[in-house]
């Protein structure tokens, strides 16, 4: 397992659903800057841009995510 990824833990909506999902703690720590500066839950934040995002790639489809991909460096081992 990789240090690098902590778990993050999302209810959505009124808690029903459960997702669980490993990101970079750079990433983990501006979503909770974000949520900070706008007073809501980590939780809340995340449904908002996870929502943002269905929206979008529903208005665009395939060409969303390709267009997030290619903004996204290289990975390096």
């Amino acid at each position: 397992m990789c240090d690098e990824y902590v778990h993050v833990y999302i209810w959505i909506v009124a808690k029903k659903e459960f997702l669980a999902f490993r990101l970079n703690p750079e990433l983990k720590q501006q979503i909770q800057e974000i949520a900070d500066s706008e007073e809501r839950s980590i939780s809340q934040i995340c449904d908002l841009l996870l929502r943002g995002g269905v929206e979008a790639y529903k208005r665009e489809g395939p060409q969303y995510l390709q267009r997030l991909l290619a903004k996204q460096k290289p990975k390096t081992r």
